[in-house]
């Protein structure tokens, strides 16, 4: 298991590189990442490259038996090269150039670009190619974050038309299927179609999910250019993978596309940053974690792993003692089978002074370097069965597509996808189910349950496999305004609500309403949900059961028994439909009668604890997991604040 820190050497006096490797050492680390922002040390003039410092680095560290990974320098351009060539930067929506200055900054579709990226690449690979203690390469770094994701560029928007020229053939295909008839946006030629900068109200919604679906090819195709330079020159002798931020939803490329080439999906796992009073929940964090290992349906790596406070400008929630260690337990629970603590030590310079590290710019081994080596310590011991397959009889499942039509058209001010996925997910992850979180173009057929959240966008394909899982006994949990589009993104003419699913799930939607800030309805259980109530948010199906019961109904005066939730018999399974979103103890109860249903191992805790457990043969390694800043018991077990017990 490759268990370690982020170093950047080239940030400290060279004196000081023996002592932080013996103290690295001492901590427990094998593997260390470098690199990732150092091209002006390797090419600080034009075609001039020079690794003497690398090579110094990689030497020392291969002395003391610790391996590493080396990230391409790709993600920050040398002034050098911008100087030459500014138009690499690309343009933000006001079409204004970027400056030079933070990272990221460069164009994904530049031709210049990808050449001075071939040429660093190239250099640097095939110097290493030979060096076993280099165990893998990381293309850049964090992919498309920070909103280096959107350019609108001229090399964009030719990119863009050259795209749809690819896709739709004629511009008559294209008028078709974006409906251009539509306030005169009719095209004679590709040459006309914009990108969707401001504009007066907005654009076509079906021109602006294909530029997403632009988007994320260009990342792709980035990203793809570089796994093919290396793989060219190391072969199998090296991995190659990249680290992916967070903010899966809100970003316009597909994760699971733009590492496709990779041989290991990574992660960066930040459960709080700059400016939150706190962390985002653990079911979110845990979220994150089966997100990343669905992209490869296999275990990940993550290569930044927070320990101290973070924050560019404005600083974040001080992880409590022994929280940030918790998160990095939860990481290895959940198929993490590498793992990076961010970073060494902390910056005393530049944009990234407050990211607190392992050591603050004191260098002095505090509580975080002792809590980092006790978690080493102890988790070595437990490597092999943290390699093992893990093995999910509920997923959660996705579709790109249909996260960028929510975000192009979110028709509630309240609305966000990732949160209605994680409504879905929450009540499973509470009751303690191991969960996959898998996009629509994987498998389901080794699955009992499937969550489908806010499945507004279809086609035919996914609704012929959706009826065969439940028919053949599957059950399926649908949410509010499912199956309302067609992969243009168009609402779908002369069919009913659910369009095409009105059968499988046994309803009909009419009416609907959306729902803003602070306006709830109230719900009503009906049958064994008889005297419980909750409040719908966000939005509200108005539904009518055909062959469906009513589990839940609205009870305002113009709605009143109005069915909110709804199940329908189908074949040998059974389609839940949740209507709105409605409270967490609602789909606890529901989620809890599915588990029984279908005999899937939970276990219920109080909140705030997590059981995972591993399998391998028949060797089980069972985390328990506190989450709360309060004394807690789990399967018998006291867990402090924060910590975690492996039950072996």
């Amino acid at each position: 298991m490759y268990l370690g820190v982020d170093y950047y050497p080239e940030h400290w006096n060279k004196d000081m590189m023996d002592s932080d490797i013996d103290r690295m050492l001492i901590m427990g680390v094998n593997t260390v990442r470098i690199g990732e922002f150092a091209w002006h040390i390797m090419e600080p003039k034009e075609g001039y490259f020079q690794f003497d410092f690398f090579d110094e680095v990689i030497a020392k560290l291969k002395t003391k038996k610790i391996k590493v990974i080396f990230g391409t320098p790709t993600a920050t351009p040398p002034a050098w090269l911008v100087k030459k060539h500014p138009e690499v930067l690309l343009k933000d929506e006001n079409l204004n150039r970027v400056s030079f200055g933070g990272r990221r900054e460069y164009c994904f579709n530049s031709d210049i670009y990808r050449r001075y990226t071939k040429k660093i690449v190239t250099e640097l690979v095939a110097h290493y190619k030979d060096e076993d203690n280099i165990v893998a390469w990381q293309v850049d770094n964090e992919l498309g974050h920070e909103s280096s994701d959107l350019c609108y560029c001229e090399e964009c928007h030719k990119s863009f038309r050259s795209f749809l020229q690819n896709k739709y053939k004629s511009i008559e295909e294209v008028n078709k299927a974006w409906g251009t008839v539509f306030w005169n946006h009719t095209y004679n030629e590709f040459d006309e179609i914009p990108l969707p900068v401001k504009t007066i109200t907005v654009h076509n919604p079906a021109l602006q999910l294909d530029f997403q679906r632009f988007r994320s090819k260009s990342l792709k195709g980035y990203s793809d250019f570089q796994v093919g330079l290396i793989k060219e020159i190391v072969g199998d002798n090296q991995l190659v993978t990249t680290n992916l931020p967070g903010g899966f939803f809100e970003k316009s490329f597909d994760f699971e596309a733009l590492q496709e080439k990779c041989d290991i999906a990574a992660y960066d796992n930040y459960p709080v940053w700059g400016g939150l009073k706190e962390p985002v929940p653990p079911h979110a964090i845990a979220f994150s974690h089966d997100f990343i290992r669905g992209l490869k349906d296999k275990n990940y790596w993550i290569l930044e792993e927070l320990m101290g406070a973070q924050g560019h400008t404005i600083i974040g929630y001080l992880p409590r003692p022994n929280q940030a260690k918790m998160w990095a337990y939860q990481a290895v629970a959940h198929g993490c089978e590498g793992l990076l603590f961010f970073r060494w030590r902390g910056a005393t310079f530049g944009a990234e002074e407050f990211c607190y590290g392992i050591l603050d710019q004191d260098n002095i081994e505090g509580r975080k370097y002792y809590e980092v080596q006790s978690f080493f310590e102890d988790i070595k011991k437990y490597d092999e069965i943290l390699k093992s397959e893990i093995k999910a009889e509920v997923a959660l499942v996705y579709d790109y597509d249909n996260a960028w039509a929510w975000r192009i058209q979110p028709q509630s001010t309240t609305f966000n996808y990732l949160n209605e996925a994680q409504r879905l997910y929450k009540p499973f992850y509470s009751l303690n189910t191991t969960i996959d979180v898998i996009s629509e173009k994987h498998n389901f057929d080794k699955y009992k349950v499937l969550l489908l959240p806010v499945m507004m966008v279809t086609d035919e394909e996914i609704k012929i496999r959706l009826e065969e899982f439940v028919k053949r006994g599957g059950t399926i949990i649908l949410s509010f305004r499912a199956s309302i589009k067609d992969r243009n993104n168009n609402l779908y003419l002369g069919q009913t609500v659910p369009c095409g699913l009105s059968e499988l799930a046994g309803i009909e939607i009419h009416e609907v309403e959306s729902l803003q800030e602070d306006q709830l309805v109230p719900v009503q259980g009906r049958g064994n949900f008889e005297g419980k109530s909750t409040y719908g948010t966000v939005w509200r199906d108005i539904i009518d059961c055909k062959t469906a019961e009513a589990l839940y109904v609205y009870s305002d005066k113009f709605y009143k028994n109005k069915a909110c939730i709804t199940v329908n018999n189908y074949g040998k399974g059974k389609v839940y439909y949740i209507g709105s979103g409605v409270g967490d103890d609602v789909l606890y109860d529901i989620s809890k009668e599915i588990i029984g249903e279908k005999k899937i191992d939970f276990i219920e805790t109080a909140e705030g604890i997590e059981i995972y457990t591993r399998t391998i043969k028949d060797t089980k390694c069972t985390f328990l997991i506190n989450h709360t800043e309060e004394d807690q018991i789990a399967l018998g077990n006291k867990l402090e604040p924060y910590q975690v017990k492996i039950l072996s």
